[in-house]
């Protein structure tokens, strides 16, 4: 139709599941994947969302000179999901834990996208991991799990999966606390066992649980560059109906991205 805006296009990056020794068909397989929830959250606003597949230049499959920078070109912005853990080597530390070494493929290709969707000038809006991973491009660390190494903290992840909750308080005159209408923070989905620990370049916090761990960052740069540690994407679905109300933080992206 004439006149007709084009739809804002958003890169989500995908989940990566690496093939199960000893296991046949499709679990012999690299697996590259997006879930469902958050997916569905970002086309509320009748957006276009397109997993960006990792560019491997010496895989097993041929492809051709498409680069993450020409998906960063391409793209009006960025949404980095959830996921198992960030590798602690790839901010320079040793797992504490084997179960704790992370996935430092799905870093690195991350890592990349990033970088490039920054060098773009492109917004980036980090959920979970996604946050830890912009905090790690930075040249920030993580606690590699909070009940041992923060011992005070009080429960982030239970087996309640995406049923718990507990509330963050905005900073005062944050960037969130305005986008949230002036409100002094929430009830929010919590599912985590890592945090941010040293707080990489530029890196602003916008939001805080009561035992201290951060919530909710923005990079104070040229782009809009934000990450939660919780997921926004379960607050429709999860039990309660006293969730954070997540519409305005994903107004605020993709009005940048827009």
């Amino acid at each position: 139709m004439i006149g007709r805006r084009r739809p804002i296009r958003i890169g989500l990056s995908a989940r990566i599941f690496h093939p199960e020794p000893g296991s046949a068909g499709i679990r012999s397989r690299t697996l590259q994947v997006l879930e469902q929830s958050v997916a569905q959250w970002i086309a509320s606003r009748n957006v276009l969302v397109l997993m960006v597949p990792s560019v491997v230049a010496d895989g097993e499959l041929l492809r051709s000179n498409i680069r993450l920078r020409d998906y960063a070109e391409y793209l009006d912005g960025l949404i980095l999901q959830g996921g198992n853990d960030v590798s602690p080597q790839t901010y320079g530390e040793e797992p504490l834990r084997p179960e704790w070494t992370g996935d430092p493929v799905r870093d690195a290709y991350e890592l990349e996208l990033v970088h490039e969707f920054m060098e773009a000038g492109k917004p980036i809006l980090g959920i979970c991991r996604g946050m830890q991973l912009i905090n790690v491009a930075l040249g920030g660390s993580l606690y590699q799990d909070l009940p041992t190494q923060h011992p005070d903290a009080l429960a982030h992840e239970t087996a309640a999966y995406d049923r718990y909750a507990h509330a963050i308080e905005f900073t005062a005159g944050g960037k969130f606390s305005a986008w949230f209408g002036g409100s002094g923070g929430g009830q929010v989905v919590s599912i985590h066992h890592q945090a941010l620990n040293r707080l990489g370049r530029g890196v602003m916090v916008e939001a805080q649980a009561s035992d201290g761990v951060i919530e909710a960052v923005r990079w104070n740069g040229r782009s809009f560059v934000c990450g939660v540690q919780w997921h926004p994407e379960f607050h429709g679905q999860a039990a309660g109906g006293d969730l954070l109300d997540c519409a305005p933080l994903l107004d605020a992206f993709l009005g940048a991205a827009r």
